[in-house]
């Protein structure tokens, strides 16, 4: 049974999922588009054609006195008599929203554990939230005023309706306050139990901020206002958690009490003839035929999906012009624009026996089929099984684990761990809509048998190169649940808020990106990503429609940074090293632009930089100085910073037949162009082979920067901050050519059909001989995937590795790897 406490904080989170769930049920057609006549509210009162028989912009019913007390008692009777509208299928709405609700709950303690307590930066939060929130409610004032006495009515109501929306959100807002007592963070333990006496729960800053925003922003929707608004209510959101004043949970639940009434307030009292924009519903199914819904949430397709080498044929053979390969992965909403758009490019009129286009179009529509459908229109409304799958692999000999030092035989796999002998991988994926809103959790039980360490020699000649003590790096045999990705997203005209454990691939090639990858686990971040391409007014007219992401997040799994005595004290252990654990774990953020200055040209130049670990807390001045600052002192060195460019060309005139696409990337340097010792990827892509059908070719031919100037393998490894390298949990995050290696990659693929593939490739690795004494692996592998109606599929490999490298053995040593995956494709939904 659950206790009298549970039971009213399930209470909590059902009752707002119910009144935002009621959003979409309520009549409320478009007050742009209403008749003066009859306008039809929210609560189905009708509005007589007297009420608005006065001049333009007079509303007798926005003025202080008893139509706002009206007003008051009909917002807050729609909000508390939600729960009794309950109909079984606003289930469909409310599940998902609970589930994120509840994740924020859940983490709450985490995510205050990783916001430094130190007295200036928690001061410097709470200054800012104050003086934004008080001064958005000092400008809904104002605005009043000034609208009453300038006869402005437009201005006189954006005042009116955003202080009737804080009212009604600071009423609700109390009611929870009185009901759950939470403590804040700093008070008490610091876990946010509630019933502990308190008013944490919820945040009344935000609820203010973003009551007045929402407002505003309709009242006065232009670019620039929407971003100061929504901008300055989401400074006062993220305040408040820096400040630990609030809990996450407390900070996004007051957001959305907030932007509810702000909603409510707007659509139910807005005089239509005085301007504003028509505040259009989140699950509206009326948008037109054919365009992009902006506020639809989406789950991302996984990087390792069978749709981006589908993607990327229809994309080199010209069906899809405003793809971005240089940042991944892609919403399935935005799948389905590309697919859209692919349609009017007459792919039905190319030349099938040659390059398959056509089947692989129908493939890749058949798998969005319900995303085109909410393009059209449709509810995005949806809650589904995507897959269960299981890996069986087992490797004979021994295989490369280290591709920090030497190399790794199975790459590009999200760190899953793996030895000698058997190893399996069984997992689920699942997702949801609603909304603006998107869930989606990949899940899998990993089994890998137990790695010895490395000899002593090998462990004293890795310590040496990366200035650290040794460290024995074996493991026990692994029998664990993990989540491989896990997200809950908002989107808002087309730019998508995410949180979550997340994997990125910000570059264009095939082997692995030079600044982020899959190659090492996903690890949490948060997430702002423009997921459709976007024009900036005047400079779009000459570099094109561009697409952005940021996201900043925490790893895992280092074990040395350098910090200096007089920061870290006692936790300095040798030379000035803090490890093997360190606490707490750096952060790493990045940036990465795209755009297409031409149809066949796309420019990317993105960065990372890790900041935060022991005597270097993460405050903004912290975060910001990663951008500009480079120091030979260690005790202002932010952190390891990483600079790319890339680019991707379908040759004209060979345009069907060719495209060349380059990565690059530097360490403490603003850009890899003009640099003289980057870090270079180029790579060739043929999507179709003259006269051999279903045929095509991909190379890329890989070097890291090794030069005199820096001790050997100075890439992806910094001297004076973070010795465990540009890694999580051991494993790389980017390109496995290492830190001081060269080589290349080849794949031959033959398409039997879009889902039906064979695979041959070839992997080569030299390590610089200055290196850990350097060293070499090749490796030939078979792929192969085939699908067996619309559930299920099988998918293997079979890879025979060689490899040298003189610290680790003293001859030749080889391993074959044989992979079987069986994939299980449920169909199970629940839909609108």
């Amino acid at each position: 049974m659950l206790s009298t406490r549970a039971k009213v904080i399930a209470a909590t989170i059902l009752w707002i999922g119910f009144s935002v769930s009621r959003l979409r049920a309520q009549t409320d057609p478009n007050p742009l588009q209403g008749s003066p006549q009859q306008l039809v509210t929210p609560n189905q009162q009708v509005v007589s054609e007297n009420a608005h028989s006065l001049e333009p912009g007079a509303d007798p019913e926005n003025r202080v006195g008893l139509p706002l007390i009206e007003h008051f008692a009909q917002d807050q009777q729609g909000f508390w008599l939600a729960p009794t509208h309950l109909r079984t299928k606003d289930l469909r709405w409310i599940m998902p929203g609970v589930v994120g609700l509840s994740a924020l709950f859940a983490s709450d303690h985490w995510i205050s554990q990783q916001v430094p307590d130190k007295p200036n930066q928690l001061k410097q939060s709470l200054n800012v939230s104050d003086y934004m929130a008080y001064s958005m409610a000092a400008a809904a004032g104002g605005a009043f005023v000034w609208g009453h006495i300038t006869k402005n009515e437009r201005l006189r109501e954006t005042g009116f309706l955003s202080g009737e929306a804080a009212i009604n959100a600071l009423a609700v807002s109390q009611v929870f306050k009185f009901t759950t007592q939470r403590p804040r963070p700093l008070v008490g333990d610091g876990k946010g139990t509630f019933f502990q006496g308190g008013n944490s729960f919820p945040s009344d800053h935000s609820a203010l901020a973003w009551s007045v925003a929402s407002v505003v922003a309709h009242e006065y929707p232009g670019p620039l206002t929407k971003f100061l608004a929504y901008g300055m209510a989401t400074a006062v959101t993220m305040t408040r958690v820096t400040s630990k004043e609030h809990f996450t949970s407390d900070a996004v639940v007051g957001s959305l009490l907030g932007w509810y009434f702000g909603r409510q307030v707007y659509r139910s009292h807005h005089d239509p003839r005085l301007g504003g924009s028509a505040w259009s519903d989140p699950w509206d199914n009326r948008a037109e035929s054919g365009s992009r819904p902006p506020s639809k949430g989406s789950p991302y397709v996984p990087i390792d999906s069978w749709i981006y080498p589908a993607f990327d044929r229809l994309i080199a053979l010209g069906k899809i012009r405003s793809a971005y390969l240089g940042i991944r992965p892609w919403t399935r909403l935005e799948c389905a624009r590309l697919l859209d758009e692919a349609s009017d490019e007459a792919i039905e009129n190319v030349d099938i026996p040659q390059d398959n286009a056509s089947g692989i179009y129908s493939s890749l529509r058949s798998e969005f089929a319900n995303e085109i459908n909410r393009l059209e229109g449709g509810p995005n409304l949806d809650v589904q099984v995507d897959s269960v799958y299981t890996r069986f692999m087992g490797i004979s000999g021994t295989p490369l684990r280290d591709g920090y030092h030497f190399g790794q035989t199975i790459t590009n796999d999200y760190g899953r761990p793996y030895w000698t002998g058997f190893n399996n991988v069984t997992g689920i994926s699942t997702e949801a809509v609603a909304g603006p809103f998107a869930f989606s959790v990949r899940a899998e039980y990993q089994h890998s048998p137990s790695a010895p360490s490395d000899a002593p020699q090998v462990l004293a000649a890795t310590a040496a190169a990366d200035f650290t003590p040794e460290l024995p790096n074996g493991r026990a045999q692994v029998d664990r649940i993990r989540l491989l990705d896990a997200m809950v997203a908002f989107t808002i005209n087309n730019v998508q808020f995410s949180f979550g454990k997340q994997s990125e691939w910000l570059a264009p090639n095939e082997s692995g990106p030079l600044l982020l990858s899959d190659n090492a686990e996903s690890f949490p971040m948060f997430k702002i990503d423009s997921v459709s391409p976007f024009e900036i007014p005047l400079l779009s007219k000459l570099i094109g429609r561009v697409r952005t992401q940021f996201f900043i997040g925490q790893l895992s799994g280092q074990h040395w940074e350098y910090c200096p005595a007089a920061s870290c004290s006692a936790l300095v252990n040798w030379q000035g090293v803090v490890g093997p654990n360190i606490d707490p774990q750096p952060f790493i953020h990045g940036e990465k632009i795209s755009f297409k200055p031409t149809r066949n040209l796309e420019l990317g130049m993105g960065v990372t930089a890790m900041f935060g670990g022991p005597g270097l807390p993460v405050t903004w001045h912290n975060f910001i100085s990663t951008y500009y600052v480079h120091s030979a002192n260690p005790a202002n060195n932010p952190g390891k910073r990483s600079s790319a460019f890339d680019f991707t060309y379908r040759v004209p005139g060979l345009r069907d037949w060719l495209t060349v696409y380059g990565d690059s990337l530097v360490v403490d340097e603003i850009s890899p162009i003009g640099s003289s010792r980057p870090t270079l990827n180029f790579g060739v892509y043929l999507p179709k082979i003259p006269k051999v059908r279903g045929l095509d070719l991909r190379a890329e031919v890989l070097r890291t920067a090794h030069t005199s100037e820096f001790p050997p393998g100075f890439v992806y490894f910094d001297f004076r901050r973070y010795r465990s390298g540009y890694t999580n949990n051991g494993n790389l995050l980017a390109s496995w050519i290492g830190r001081a290696g060269r080589g290349g990659q080849a794949w031959a693929t033959y398409w039997i059909s879009p889902r039906t593939k064979i695979q041959l490739g070839y992997r080569l690795q030299m390590v610089y001989k200055d290196f850990v004494q350097g060293g070499r692996l090749t490796d030939y592998s078979v792929r192969g995937e085939y699908t067996l109606g619309s559930r299920f599929s099988v998918s293997g490999f079979v890879q025979h590795e060689k490899w040298w490298f003189p610290i680790l053995s003293s001859t030749n040593q080889s391993n074959t790897t044989a992979s079987l995956q069986l994939t299980f494709y449920p169909h199970w939904q629940l839909r609108k």
